[in-house]
């Protein structure tokens, strides 16, 4: 074998040992989305992150930017999964208070899953100056479009009267449901989405339905609690049963 054989086959054999694009980007992103939740953007190193990635820090230029455009892209991540399952579940449930209900209960078990992703938007992202100008404001703004549409559609079908501005109501359910998880984003305490989402509904349906409407829902409302409360109690009666089978079974 001559030398100049010996450096081609070795820079042969590391060229097929490289990773996909695709994989490397996608560890890359896995890594900084833990060191982001972890540690904040201020005091994230993108050292660390290429590290948990298992590519030197350079590599990491070569597909963002800078480190701002891996956060975007982290997030952007995060929402469009988020965003894919919304519409798709909001298809299939009908009735106003239903499909209001709905949305607000998916933006609250949203922050009960991944509070530190939400923490990291809400106290990151969003003071930035950059953050209206980004694809993630437009998928933020598309989140919210959701809402809106469902309250004009109460209010077109005489459902709801016309008397507040829609923009105010949706400042109203998402800052609500924000100020209500602000110490469980903080990592004090815990809630509800449920009884969240069931409480929030109430309020603002209940402040725009017609009179007639308003005593519709009070009825379905209290069937709904009483069918939760069944469901519980089945539970709780199924794993007594389960219990009792199991010591019986253990009896000499």
């Amino acid at each position: 074998m001559s030398p100049r054989e010996r450096p081609r086959r070795r820079h042969g054999q590391r060229r097929r040992e490289r990773r996909p694009r695709t994989e490397r980007v996608a560890d890359i992103m896995r890594a900084a989305r833990e060191v982001f939740c972890e540690r904040g953007y201020a005091t994230a190193s993108t050292a660390e992150i290429a590290a948990r990635a298992g590519v030197v820090e350079g590599t990491l230029y070569r597909y963002f930017a800078s480190k701002r455009a891996l956060l975007m892209k982290v997030v952007e991540g995060f929402y469009e999964p988020i965003f894919a399952d919304y519409e798709r579940e909001l298809q299939g449930v009908r009735g106003t208070w239903n499909r209001l209900r709905f949305l607000i209960w998916k933006h609250l078990s949203v922050i009960h899953a991944d509070p530190a992703m939400c923490r990291l938007i809400v106290h990151e992202l969003r003071p930035s100056p950059q953050y209206r100008q980004s694809r993630v404001f437009e998928l933020n703004r598309r989140y919210t479009q959701c809402t809106l549409a469902i309250i004009r559609e109460g209010i077109e079908r005489g459902e709801f009267h016309g008397e507040v501005p829609p923009r105010i109501l949706r400042d109203m359910i998402f800052g609500c449901a924000e100020h209500h998880t602000w110490a469980y984003l903080r990592g004090e305490g815990g809630f509800s989405p449920d009884e969240a989402a069931d409480a929030i509904t109430n309020l603002i349906y209940r402040g725009l339905a017609r009179a007639g409407e308003r005593r519709k829902v009070s009825v379905a409302g209290s069937v709904d609690r009483l069918e939760r409360v069944v469901e519980r109690l089945e539970g709780v009666t199924a794993g007594r049963e389960r219990r009792r089978a199991a010591r019986r079974a253990a009896e000499p």
